[in-house]
């Protein structure tokens, strides 16, 4: 199954794609020259790349690869989401289908990996069935978590980190270049909006 490291890049490319929809989106708009994590989203995108990551936190409790990995998971995250920006105030659809998105990543990196470990695949149809799935596509290596810190292990999840690189950091980087320009012409007519007609 894929690392946190993938996973959280899928999460923030989920959530800039789905930042992109056409709707309300002053309140994401950046002033020209500001910082990277502004321009990256501020805390929604951490959240969202964080949100993205979480399922695995299910090795703490033995359920690993069940109900966390889910369709219920995912329709919890946004419910959730959708309940805490009607409190402070943003767009739900948007905030809500931007943490949704990244959450249902980790269900698909993890069903495009390999996985040796019975029972193989992932529960991503739970609560309407326990069935597991698994595409056979092997897009991702397998990693290991026990003995972490054994030379076999560190090499092995290193490799399984450069491939997640190279395959979802270019595409995080067209989906980052494609949003920038949107916003920034959301902000070039949002200042328009702000000078009266010459």
């Amino acid at each position: 199954m894929p690392t946190s490291i993938g996973h959280a890049l899928a999460g923030a490319a989920a959530a800039w794609s789905a930042d992109l929809v056409p709707g309300r989106r002053a309140w994401r708009t950046t002033p020209a020259g500001a910082s990277w994590y502004r321009r990256a989203g501020n805390g929604l995108t951490l959240a969202c790349m964080t949100i993205a990551a979480i399922p695995d936190a299910d090795l703490l409790f033995r359920t690993h690869r069940t109900y966390s990995h889910s369709i219920g998971a995912v329709i919890g995250v946004a419910i959730a989401a959708a309940i805490i920006a009607a409190r402070r105030d943003r767009p739900i659809i948007r905030v809500a289908s931007m943490c949704a998105a990244a959450y249902a990543t980790h269900l698909l990196l993890d069903w495009l990996a390999i996985d040796r470990l019975p029972p193989v695949g992932i529960q991503a149809l739970w609560p309407f069935t326990d069935r597991w799935y698994l595409s056979g596509w092997d897009l991702f290596r397998q990693t290991e978590r026990r003995h972490f810190l054994s030379r076999p292990t560190l090499a092995m999840n290193c490799l399984a980190v450069l491939q997640e690189l190279a395959i979802l950091a270019p595409i995080a980087a067209a989906i980052w270049s494609v949003r920038v320009k949107a916003l920034a012409g959301l902000s070039t007519e949002m200042s328009g909006r702000d000078h009266p007609p010459q």
